[in-house]
């Protein structure tokens, strides 16, 4: 196990590193300039390749990249054009709402998912699974802006339970009851995601239902639900997991639409900023801790399925 690990980490970085080419590059085919947009329509033309020479843009690109890598490797990813601060502050200053949302966001999709997904797969066919299929199929095809801006007008604006938006920080207030600005956001999120896993326990559960030991199982007089829970959804759980990890990272930098409608100062939000901006520091920071993460789930989840099954072994 512990070299499969070692094998593994040691995977990610040519793996970080080709995506650090490939962003860097992508990023800078983006027209437009960093430096004529920070200052402005009225910059004479010697001003803006005054400011390109003071920020490294005039260099070749390979050679840009090569101070941009060098500066990574030190944990350094540069400075914000846009904040003049260093993009790892920047990104810690995201970070803060963007982990909140997916954390909670999380725990709703696997409350509502699984429990769901396993009573219909249970239930299969009966109008209870037709009900349930009928609902995560509307909150899967529904758009999370309209979702979220009807949640906003029911609890926000009619019933005045919840805020519209916005998020005080927590760590800078102390103030838990902050928490109440996140609901409605986590339970937009949460709604398609949610759908896509009852659909996938339910999937996974009636697949591995066919299988010769479930028949053998029942033959040997098992109850239904040492059956279902011991023999069927303990065998599902490989591709449950796995699809949840995946959500998970999509929850943590995926949740641009979320976070404009709600006005919420996460990395999604951050990320298209920047780009308009033509921040290049931020947005290729951003990427590249968004893959780095990416891999680490990817891991994490493969080392689970030893876990989740005493026949899967690493060496």
């Amino acid at each position: 196990m512990f070299s499969y690990i070692i094998r593994r980490i040691g995977s990610m970085i040519p793996s970080l590193l080709l995506a650090s080419i490939i962003v860097f590059s992508f990023i800078h085919l983006i027209p437009g300039d960093p430096a004529q947009i920070m200052l402005g329509d009225q910059a004479t033309p010697e001003q803006v390749q005054g400011l390109r020479e003071a920020m490294g843009l005039d260099r070749p690109l390979y050679v840009q990249y090569g101070r941009w890598l060098s500066g990574v490797v030190k944990g350094d990813f540069g400075t914000s054009i846009f904040f003049h601060q260093p993009v790892l502050h920047v990104i810690l200053d995201r970070a803060e709402t963007s982990l909140l949302i997916a954390v909670f966001s999380m725990m709703l999709v696997i409350l509502m998912g699984v429990p769901i997904g396993i009573l219909s797969a249970v239930r299969y066919n009966s109008r209870l699974d037709q009900l349930f299929s009928g609902l995560s199929m509307f909150f899967a095809s529904v758009p999370t802006f309209w979702l979220g801006l009807n949640l906003m007008l029911l609890f926000s604006v009619m019933l005045q339970w919840l805020p519209t938006s916005g998020f005080p920080s927590i760590l800078e207030s102390g103030d838990w009851t902050n928490l109440r600005y996140l609901v409605l956001p986590c339970v937009t999120l949460a709604a398609p995601n949610s759908a896509l896993i009852i659909r996938l326990t339910r999937s996974s559960m009636l697949d591995v239902a066919k299988a010769d030991y479930v028949k053998t199982a029942r033959a040997k007089g098992l109850s239904e639900g040492a059956v279902n829970i011991r023999h069927i959804f303990r065998n599902s759980l490989i591709s449950i997991v796995s699809a949840l990890g995946f959500t998970f990272v999509a929850l943590l930098a995926g949740t641009v639409v979320t976070e404009t409608v709600f006005s919420l100062p996460g990395i999604g939000r951050l990320v298209v900023e920047s780009i308009l901006r033509r921040d290049y520091p931020t947005i290729q920071g951003v990427i590249l801790i968004i893959a780095f993460l990416y891999m680490v789930i990817n891991l994490l989840v493969d080392l689970s399925f030893a876990l989740l099954d005493p026949r899967i072994r690493y060496s």
